[in-house]
């Protein structure tokens, strides 16, 4: 049996893109989220964690109509932009950003929290703006919160099933990723196929996230020994 890696190579693109574009999304988000002191916080905070608790399919059903020709949005890409974007791969990037923001954001914005008020203050008594405190204070102080936020991002993403299948449906060679290969090999009861699939994905579930523990644990370790 000759194994098709261009489901991998999918998931991979789709999630290194997603990752990339969140990465710089959710930066901004998860900073004024540490910083803000508005009575309104906990809604915005509500609307980033939402994909955590909605269902894929009601995530992708909203995604599918809002992206679709029978939207204003939709036709704009279609008819202005000449892109169609359900059912390629542009939509499983649109659909991938909305479902992993939370895994981005959280990550982000608790390590922001933990940063002692006076670091911040002395930065911005010494002149320094809020973009460039981001950049030169509270990021390089941060590191074991931008290590998780990336690679959970990026593992979640290449796991993703339900959204991705709704938005991109399986198209091989552009939107069949691998969760969704297996899903249809289990349909088709080929089982050694979707255990050599699953196996793949096991493993890579687990290095990603060892290889997180692995540096936050340095990380610690080496900020235990300065200490």
């Amino acid at each position: 049996m000759a194994l098709e890696f261009t489901p991998f190579l999918i998931s991979f693109k789709l999630a290194s893109m997603t990752t990339s574009i969140l990465f710089i999304v959710s930066l901004f988000i998860a900073w004024n989220l540490s910083q803000s002191k508005s009575r309104f916080k906990p809604i915005f905070e509500s609307i980033t964690a939402l994909p955590i608790v909605l269902p894929p399919s009601v995530l992708g059903f909203y995604i599918l109509y809002v992206l679709s020709f029978h939207s204003p949005i939709g036709r704009f890409f279609q008819d202005v932009l000449g892109i169609k974007v359900v059912f390629n791969f542009s939509g499983l990037v649109v659909a991938s950003c909305f479902y992993s923001l939370p895994f981005m954001v959280q990550p982000l914005q608790s390590g922001f929290e933990t940063l002692p008020k006076n670091m911040l203050e002395a930065s911005y008594i010494a002149g320094k703006s809020k973009l460039k405190t981001l950049f030169c204070v509270a990021m390089p102080n941060i590191k074991p919160s931008l290590m998780t936020a990336i690679v959970i991002t990026f593992a979640h993403t290449v796991g993703e099933f339900g959204v991705v299948l709704m938005v991109g449906g399986s198209i091989p060679g552009e939107t069949k990723v691998a969760s969704v290969a297996i899903y249809e090999m289990v349909e088709i009861m080929d089982y050694t196929s979707a255990h050599i699939y699953s196996a793949i994905m096991v493993s890579i579930s687990f290095c990603v996230l060892l290889s997180v523990y692995v540096f936050n644990h340095n990380q610690s370790h080496r900020l235990g020994g300065i200490a």
